[in-house]
């Protein structure tokens, strides 16, 4: 019988993966229902082959309050590689001030002109119309916990930022983000959706609302 040969997939398994279908068509059912937020973190899913790791809501709105504290009225944020910070700022409509998302990850495109294709291994490849030191803080998270990533993603946030500087990445990357951009620690732990294996934390090289 030519059936033997076909992989079986044991009961276990294949209850997995129905499950994993159903939660993925109650996702669609709840993006193409009424009312849907395309700004909601986690409305474009994690890709984990890019290293995305998407923030709790509370952590996402934590920083994106921040973020407009720091960036003053009618100030200018950009999210270096932290689109659910970007999605939570875009979500306080009406508030008083512009943001745009540098991203490598081309989904975020649905979010037009504020949409910035970044890569990180060209760190100034950058649209002419993005000036230099034009943003009143940057709000970065490094896609890997290497110094190569972090340094080269410096480049960008040094060239970006007025002077503020809001950095998420590795708790073993302390050193390493005081030595490429001048930052501290901060008291506020992140939080994912997801458990991380590493330590998260936050920098800053300003008086923030973070300690």
């Amino acid at each position: 019988d030519d059936d033997d040969d076909i992989p079986q997939l044991s009961s276990h398994a294949l209850a997995a993966l129905q499950e994993f279908y159903l939660e993925q068509q109650q996702r669609e059912g709840m993006k193409t229902s009424q009312g849907f937020n395309q700004y909601s973190v986690g409305s474009i899913e994690e890709d984990w082959q890019l290293s995305q790791f998407w923030y709790s809501d509370e952590t996402a709105s934590c920083l994106a309050n921040e973020a407009v504290v720091a960036a003053g009225k009618g100030g200018r944020i950009a999210c270096v590689s932290a689109p659910s910070v970007y999605q939570k700022l875009k979500e306080q409509d009406g508030k008083d001030f512009s943001v745009c998302v540098l991203e490598y990850d081309r989904r975020f495109s649905v979010y037009g002109e504020e949409f910035i294709f970044y890569d990180y291994n060209h760190p100034l490849n950058l649209p002419e119309n993005l000036l230099p030191h034009s943003f009143d803080i940057v709000i970065a998270d490094p896609p890997y916990l290497s110094e190569e990533c972090l340094q080269k993603t410096a480049e960008t946030i040094k060239y970006l930022t007025k002077g503020k500087i809001l950095l998420c990445t590795g708790a073993i990357m302390e050193e390493q983000a005081a030595k490429h951009l001048g930052v501290k620690i901060c008291k506020f732990i992140p939080k994912h959706s997801r458990n991380l294996a590493n330590e998260f934390r936050c920098y800053v090289n300003y008086a923030s609302g973070l300690d």
